[in-house]
């Protein structure tokens, strides 16, 4: 009989914000797949296992879909437990439905664990909620990895509160799209680099700042980043300008 897989989310970084049950799974597995953006500190928690990476990063040599969904399966029909480890949550921008349908089809069980994805950590680490009585409530969670339609950029520029996974890039011209959508150029932006990591940085902005690429130079490719986007982040944009004076003066 094959073996069980479970899909399991790392969180944001900090390798005890992962879930009790994933770190359960973790010590009892017998194979773990995981991404690049786990940290080093968390496949520690996995030492019987056999670590097995089949991280994608944007612009870099990465694992196949295809390579990934036959990997999980093939060692679900020799191993009793495979943790297939991916950051933030699986159920979001992680590509999960395409692994879950791959393991039905072969007829292997499979289970999805819950993780703490970037956008919630990033408000939880700025001390910023994405919704607000009168002023956010609603949110939207994108990404632009791809030019998007206009009829994307229309319906994201209607949230209160937009959060971009992968954006980095293309930060510049998602700004510049949603001012042209009528969000106002005023629009508090607060990027967040690495959240709950010891390399966690921080950057606030204007989207017309954003717009202007005055972000660009800030940015470490080697890290992942979320951009937060809405009058909610207003209080955290005039704390982040006011330490920021401090340490200069």
């Amino acid at each position: 009989m094959p073996g069980k897989v479970y899909l399991v989310g790392a969180g944001p970084g900090a390798v005890d914000l992962i879930t009790v049950r994933g770190a359960r799974l973790l010590a009892q597995a017998d194979v773990v797949l995981h991404d690049a953006l786990v940290e080093p500190e968390m496949l520690a928690l996995c030492p019987q296992a056999k670590l097995v990476a089949v991280g994608k990063r944007c612009g870099k040599l990465s694992s196949a879909q295809q390579f990934i969904n036959k990997q999980l399966i093939d060692h679900a029909r020799t191993h009793s437990l495979v943790v297939r480890l991916k950051g933030g949550d699986p159920m979001l921008f992680g590509r999960a439905d395409e692994e879950l349908r791959a393991l039905e089809a072969a007829g292997i069980e499979v289970e999805v664990v819950p993780g703490i994805t970037a956008a919630l950590a990033s408000a939880a680490t700025l001390g910023r909620s994405l919704t607000l009585r009168g002023v956010s409530r609603s949110v939207a969670f994108a990404t632009q990895s791809r030019a998007p339609e206009s009829a994307d950029i229309t319906t994201q520029a209607r949230a209160d509160s937009l959060v971009y996974y992968m954006g980095r890039d293309a930060a510049q011209r998602i700004a510049a799209d949603l001012i042209a959508a009528g969000k106002p150029a005023s629009t508090p932006v607060a990027i967040v680099e690495a959240a709950t990591t010891p390399r966690e940085r921080r950057l606030f902005l204007t989207l017309g700042d954003l717009s202007e690429g005055r972000a660009a130079a800030w940015f470490d490719a080697s890290q992942p980043s979320v951009l937060l986007i809405g009058e909610v982040f207003a209080g955290a944009r005039a704390e982040g300008l006011a330490r920021s004076a401090q340490h200069a003066a």
